[in-house]
């Protein structure tokens, strides 16, 4: 449909269309992930191995734990995969994978992964930006296009996206400090929650009163965000108790009230500049349930809004393999090295 690439070993090229079914493979925290989709919409197959329980125990991810589970498990995860979907390595039209940004040696396992794969079969090989395939998951079983505004929320970024078309992205606004999700994990840390803290968080707010304590909003750019001045808020307002009972519930609905607004805030403003009628979120952070809501009330006022089912926020291959086949600015050299940042 709208791609071309040229397998490995020869110089016969291979078209993308509706009925292709690229493999991905998806390492870059601690899910060990792989997928098989056809034409960038259908999931044939999807299969996540977590890592949440290895973790839960150090209260958040250890990197060099995180890349030895997924040596252990990346086979697995591949084998499960073929095995789920009935397909075999030459019913692939492409393998992709996580290029970055993302933790370097568990992105190491499954690019090395992804490449050999590649070039077993001589299929093409196609190197994804792990934020641009968050944004993929909104074409998963939808008829979505662009252009539109994407809010991406995750662990560790937080970005207002202009997605003019398949081949142009533009970040029109990011966080200059700590990202939502990284935010929620620290203020959950702070009044005690175990890891991982942010859907914990998001549970209890709905406990509380969300304007029971007034929280600051950061005035930055435009259409960038700021958090840590949320952040060292809500600490000042738990030591304010000084050894008394937290109100806990109080305390995480209206930290969750500040944030989601903030978020909303934003996201009005950039469809407003930018003219555009749809909006769609993705990341980790998607998943939250206030955060949902308010931007579906965005309907209200006449916009398409988009979000992936709850298992296609979190890290998968499914948007990895979405985005290969949708996004043109992938990563077709297999000599490509994996990346930590942006």
């Amino acid at each position: 449909m709208n791609k071309v690439k040229n397998t490995l070993f020869s110089n016969t090229p291979v078209t993308l269309d509706e009925n292709s079914y690229i493999m991905a493979i998806e390492t870059s925290c601690d899910e060990t992930a792989c997928a098989i989709v056809q034409g960038g919409r259908k999931v044939i197959a999807n299969t996540v191995a977590s890592q949440i329980k290895t973790h839960e125990q150090y209260g958040g991810v250890i990197p060099e734990i995180a890349a030895r589970e997924h040596l252990e498990a990346i086979n697995v995860v591949i084998d499960k995969t073929f095995q789920d979907s009935g397909l075999k390595p030459e019913d692939m039209s492409a393998f992709a994978g996580t290029v970055g940004p993302g933790l370097v040696g568990c992105l190491l396992v499954g690019l090395n992964a992804t490449k050999t794969l590649a070039l077993v079969h001589d299929k093409p090989f196609i190197g994804v930006n792990h934020l641009n395939a968050h944004v993929s998951a909104n074409f998963i079983d939808t008829d979505l296009e662009p252009p539109f505004i994407a809010l991406l929320v995750s662990g560790g970024h937080t970005q207002l996206i202009d997605v003019k078309s398949y081949s142009e992205l533009e970040i029109i606004g990011e966080t200059i400090d700590d990202a939502v999700g990284e935010t929620y994990d620290k203020v959950a840390r702070l009044i005690g929650l175990p890891y991982p803290g942010g859907p914990k968080l998001d549970k209890m707010a709905h406990e509380g009163n969300p304007h029971a304590f007034k929280l600051p909003e950061a005035k930055v750019g435009e259409f960038d965000f700021s958090f840590s001045g949320l952040k060292t808020a809500a600490s000042r307002l738990v030591k304010s108790f000084d050894g008394k009972e937290l109100p806990l519930a109080d305390i995480c609905a209206s930290f969750q009230e500040t944030v989601s607004e903030t978020l909303i805030k934003k996201v009005k403003h950039a469809l407003e500049v930018k003219g555009y009628k749809q909006v769609v979120i993705a990341g980790g952070v998607a998943a939250n349930s206030e955060i949902r809501r308010k931007i579906f009330e965005l309907e209200k006022e006449g916009y398409r809004v988009n979000a992936p089912i709850m298992k296609y926020c979190t890290d998968n291959a499914s948007m990895v393999a979405s985005s290969a086949y949708f996004f043109e600015n992938t990563f077709d050299d297999v000599d490509v090295e994996v990346f930590s940042r942006c």
